[in-house]
């Protein structure tokens, strides 16, 4: 059979191996926040390329996770919302999770330990579906709900990830989700070019949060080198294409992202070393639980779905 799925554990949570035994494509997920470490593909010379610039091993992952929350999973908010605060049906809220200065970021299950509830191989994939219930335990949270992750790898390096939420509280639910993977090519950023089908990026203020205008920036449309550009940045995305594209490539390695129209914001973020670059899938703007870009408001019982893509490809 072309794919397996294989299933360690260390530091107390499950790691998941998808794997294409012919092509060579492995991808390792983390029950950890059902977070994607790793996606390996056999490159020039035999070698193989880690494109996820994850973690060494699950104990570092667990002691270093809020440096940088590197690959975690952003739900029930994503990105910074403003001093942690919000309002429902007329209720204030303050979450308590993290804070980088005064403001919460990341949302609250970065952290949580997922369980596998099944997984599958056959000729054609390889898959992981996790779950997670989270219990209401914040207090600027207080709404259940129940949240699945599955991964599945299929031929030519194409890994799509599918996450769904529901609740049964009395009443809707303010919802936000996303993905926070850093992606490295082999070489420094600035060796690579990017390509995002998008001319809009959200306006920021002083804090890194929108202010509800729109910049045109069309840089990116027919892709452009990073050598020397800095970005922390949110893009949005068309909403007349269903699966639109953002592209990473340099001399060895292309990385292909088609989300779906459940993610319509990409943030782009370099970090000062710039051997990695943060391409993150996002529902709806930051602070949108204020803003109300993007917001969901989750009614009972109905499932909301996520999902995108990814495709590592040699360059010939």
């Amino acid at each position: 059979m072309r794919f397996e799925v294989s299933t360690s554990k260390e530091s107390g949570f499950p790691i998941i191996s998808l794997i294409d035994k012919q092509g060579g494509c492995q991808a390792e997920i983390y029950a950890l926040g059902a977070m994607l470490n790793a996606f390996r593909i056999p490159v020039a010379g035999g070698k193989v390329q880690n494109v996820i610039d994850g973690f060494d091993n699950a104990a570092h992952a667990m002691n270093q996770l809020t440096n940088g929350f590197k690959s975690a999973k952003l739900s029930p908010f994503v990105c910074r919302m403003y001093k942690g605060r919000y309002e429902v049906r007329g209720k204030q809220y303050r979450t308590e999770k993290w804070y980088l200065g005064e403001h919460a970021i990341h949302g609250l299950l970065y952290d949580a330990v997922f369980t596998v509830t099944d997984s599958f191989a056959s000729t054609e994939k390889a898959a992981v579906t996790l779950e997670h219930h989270y219990p209401g335990s914040d207090a600027g949270y207080p709404f259940p709900f129940t949240m699945m992750v599955n991964w599945q790898l299929t031929t030519d390096n194409h890994l799509t990830v599918t996450t769904s939420v529901f609740h049964h509280n009395p009443e809707a639910i303010p919802m936000a989700d996303g993905w926070h993977p850093y992606f490295t090519l082999g070489t420094p950023v600035d060796d690579c070019t990017l390509q995002i089908d998008s001319e809009t990026q959200l306006e920021y203020n002083a804090d890194l949060l929108p202010t509800g205008n729109k910049i045109k920036d069309d840089r990116f449309v027919n892709g452009c080198s990073l050598r020397g550009i800095s970005l922390d940045n949110s893009f949005e995305l068309p909403a007349d294409r269903e699966h639109p594209t953002c592209v990473l490539k340099n001399a060895q390695l292309q990385l292909t992202i088609e989300p779906g129209r459940s993610y319509p914001i990409l943030q782009i973020y370099i970090p000062a070393h710039r051997q990695s670059i943060a391409i993150e899938n996002l529902s709806g703007a930051p602070d949108n639980f204020n803003n109300g870009m993007g917001l969901i408001m989750l009614a009972p019982n109905e499932q909301k779905v996520f999902r995108t893509s990814y495709r590592i490809s040699n360059v010939e």
